[in-house]
């Protein structure tokens, strides 16, 4: 069981109500994987610069992520800093520094292309379509983006979108892709374009699930301990891509359990600043949340 990620590996400066962590490890495809490694072998795909902590290198050893193609660079990390006020749903970026990722060609390691699930975590489309042309069939491809992408370089996402069985967007850039308001109008549109599914995150108000064949909706996990969201949306896709990867079987039942799944680690993510909550994470405590989850959505 095998998954292979290409996204950001950076360090964040994050201020929330509940205090501020500066430098600390996050990246799209860190919360991914801390999140997928529950379920199968991940594979990361990124860059980092020289100033990346070796300590930081050595966590991902511990927890069993694979490193072969994950590059170290002459330059400095992707930083990003942000915060989160009020209701804590969207982060106000201060600083946006790309360093080595602006330059970042992903090379994937040739025992490593044969690997048949895959995610391609938020970078630029550009660099997503030269991980994916790396690959040898692939069985099935998620999609991640955002709204800067959308905006600039739109032409080359709608183009990736042809490429990949699942799109994964949270309802801001559903919304911003299609330019539909109602986002089951959205997820019909974004379907039209490529993707065979399309899978909605609308924070604290659950997901929406579409394909040709069904539709479903499901929860959030309620939780009255929010320290810090970053990463919970890629901490999602860990979870939901991991599970499938592991079941080798894309159907009605599987995608309802990923889905729960990725539902349940994303509710863990936000308890903790960066990937602090995720990191000392059983699977004990997983399985105790998600018989609780079943018990809120089924209680007969």
């Amino acid at each position: 069981m095998s998954i292979l990620v290409l996204g950001t590996v950076a360090l964040d400066t994050v201020k929330t109500p509940f205090g501020v962590r500066k430098n600390i490890l996050g990246g799209s495809a860190v919360h991914f994987a801390m999140s997928a490694r529950f379920f199968s072998r991940v594979n990361l795909v990124a860059i980092v610069g020289e100033d990346f902590p070796e300590k930081h290198t050595e966590f991902f050893k511990k927890k069993q992520i694979v490193l072969t193609s994950l590059i170290r660079s002459r330059g400095s990390t992707f930083h990003w800093e942000g915060e989160y006020q009020g209701d804590l749903n969207t982060a106000l970026t201060h600083k946006t520094e790309l360093g080595v990722l602006s330059a970042f060609a992903p090379q994937v390691h040739h025992s490593q292309r044969k690997i048949e699930y895959i995610f391609l975590a938020n970078v630029d489309p550009d660099i997503q379509k030269k991980l994916l042309e790396n690959m040898h069939a692939p069985k099935f491809v998620g999609l991640d983006s955002m709204n800067y992408w959308i905006k600039h370089k739109r032409a080359s996402l709608l183009r990736l979108l042809k490429e990949v069985d699942i799109y994964v967007a949270n309802d801001a850039e559903a919304r911003e892709i299609s330019g539909e308001s109602n986002l089951l109008k959205a997820a019909r549109y974004i379907r039209k374009i490529g993707p065979d599914m399309v899978l909605i995150k609308k924070g604290e108000h659950g997901v929406l699930f579409y394909c040709d064949k069904f539709l479903f909706s499901l929860p959030a996990y309620p939780t009255d301990k929010v320290i810090d969201p970053t990463g919970a949306g890629d901490t999602f896709a860990g979870a939901f891509m991991g599970y499938l990867s592991k079941v080798k079987s894309i159907n009605e039942r599987s995608l309802k359990r990923a889905i729960m799944y990725g539902t349940i680690l994303a509710s863990f993510n936000v308890e903790g600043f960066g990937t602090e909550r995720t990191a000392s994470l059983s699977p004990n405590e997983i399985a105790k949340r998600l018989k609780h989850f079943e018990r809120i959505i089924r209680p007969n």
